[in-house]
């Protein structure tokens, strides 16, 4: 098993250095270009960006973009126990070429809602992101849930954390779409699930 890049170690600690006081949640898994530092990077989730289904999230400007994406939970064996549709909010504003800077600035992560948990994995889905009620973007979620863990596990022991007992983890968006103040965005992952937010 080849060693976590150095810079992706040094970027983690970084960002974990300037992690909000807040109540551990889990983590998110970035798979974009942007931040791409010889794998998947991860970011940090607390309760301090955390909000309940319909909520209303206030917009600071920026570049911000809207992510449907599959959340799952870690059980106490360190497994999978549980599934939900997430959406995700980033804000893509910032040095375009500085890998580091996009992790240390904890992946671009602004806000996450989640949807209803479910035990079992319902099996193929088309996720889509709805703006306005308007269905802007959909593509089949088909990524490996436990491949990514595992890298996310070998880059979170690098850097000192691990995943624990009831973690949730979003682990990467399957559309993404900007969105903007006056807008109501809803993942849909189809059996697995929607949850809505609105911007302000």
């Amino acid at each position: 098993m080849s060693a976590v890049d150095s810079r992706l170690v040094e970027a983690m600690a970084e960002q974990l250095r300037r992690r909000r006081a807040a109540a551990r949640v889990g983590w998110k898994l970035g798979i974009g270009e942007r931040e791409r530092l010889g794998g998947i990077v991860v970011g940090n989730l607390t309760s301090a960006t955390v909000l309940p289904p319909g909520a209303v999230y206030r917009s600071d400007g920026g570049d911000l973009h809207a992510d449907a994406e599959i959340a799952v939970r870690i059980g106490t064996d360190g497994e999978i126990n549980g599934y939900a549709a997430a959406l995700g909010l980033v804000d893509l504003a910032g040095p375009p070429d500085d890998a580091f800077w996009a992790i240390a600035e904890n992946v671009f992560h602004r806000a996450v809602a989640f949807g209803p948990w479910t035990e079992e994995w319902p099996g193929e889905i088309e996720a889509a992101l709805r703006i306005n009620d308007e269905t802007s973007r959909s593509g089949p979620a088909d990524a490996d849930a436990e491949a990514r863990l595992d890298e996310a596990r070998r880059v979170l022991d690098a850097a000192g954390e691990r995943l624990e007992p009831g973690d949730f983890v979003i682990t990467g968006n399957i559309v993404q779409l900007p969105v903007r103040p006056g807008d109501r965005v809803e993942a849909d992952l189809g059996s697995l699930g929607r949850v809505a937010l609105e911007i302000a």
